[in-house]
Formats: structure tokens, C-alpha cells, sequence
């Protein structure tokens, strides 16, 4: 498997082999079968101007992601996946949590967008936050070392 990340801010520090980590081991608690996936971590202002190009709302977001090959590819990418730590800050700060597990949590919540799963509607988001919990459960439990 192939990820590509690309880090251009400077607002939160990672390891990117974390993300990594994160990436392998969500495929393979879904059993997904991918060939290659990419993460940008973006300035607020490069993820503002990806929503409004794609969603027309200029305003900031956590993660936007979008799904490529479907599961019968010979070959396949399974998506992009840009993040604006910026966001992980400021959510972080303002509600008292840890900052990187909330960067942890948006790559989290872009892979479960890249195979399938939305939450523009409410009883779609109730599903995917649960999907968001049961998995960071996962993580704290399997690979402790990241956070």
C-alpha cells in the first residue's frame, strides 16, 4: 500500500509515520483492499478555498475528502484526503481536548468518507460518528504510542 502525505502548514507538528499507522491499520480493521491513498495537510486557507470550489462554502472545515476507484479496480486509489490542522488547533484549544488526536480523528473521518460513509443527513452522521468512536477505541487500545 502507497500513501502519500504531504504536509504544507506549519500550525500542528506530526509524525507522518503515524498517519501511516492510522492509514494501514483502518484498512485492515475494515478489511479494505487498496493499492495507493493520499493526505494533504492544508492551511486554513487552502481548505477554505477547496470548499468553496467543491462544496461553494468558503467557510473553514476540518477534512474534505474524495473517493477515487471503486473496489473492483485491478488497481486501486482509494482517494485524497485534505486536513487543515489549523482546525485541530482551534477545536482543541476551545474545547479542551488534545490537539493531534483531533488531527487523528479528521483523518479518521476522511477515510470512513473514502469508503462510503457520509453525514449530511442525521441519522447518516449518528452512524458515522459511532464508526468515528468504535475506530479511535481501536487506535488508543492497539497503537497507544501515537497519542
Amino acid at each position: 500500500m502507497k500513501i502519500h502525505i504531504e504536509n504544507n502548514q506549519i500550525d500542528l507538528s506530526f509524525d507522518k509515520k503515524n498517519i501511516i499507522k492510522i492509514v494501514k491499520t483502518f484498512l485492515a480493521f475494515y478489511k479494505i483492499k487498496a493499492d495507493e491513498a493520499a493526505i494533504y495537510f492544508v492551511t486554513e486557507e487552502e481548505i477554505c478555498k477547496l470548499h468553496e470550489d467543491f462544496f461553494s462554502d468558503p467557510s473553514p472545515t476540518d477534512c474534505i475528502s474524495f473517493p477515487l476507484d471503486s473496489e473492483d479496480e485491478p488497481y486501486r486509489i482509494l482517494g485524497e484526503i485534505f486536513v487543515c490542522p489549523k482546525t485541530a488547533v482551534q477545536y482543541a484549544k476551545n474545547n479542551h481536548t488534545n490537539s493531534l488526536e483531533e488531527l487523528y480523528l479528521y483523518v479518521v473521518h476522511g477515510l470512513l468518507h473514502l469508503i462510503g460513509f457520509d453525514d449530511i443527513e442525521e441519522s447518516d452522521r449518528s452512524i458515522m460518528r459511532a464508526k468515528e468512536k468504535e475506530f479511535m477505541g481501536y487506535l488508543k487500545h492497539n497503537l497507544p504510542n501515537i497519542f
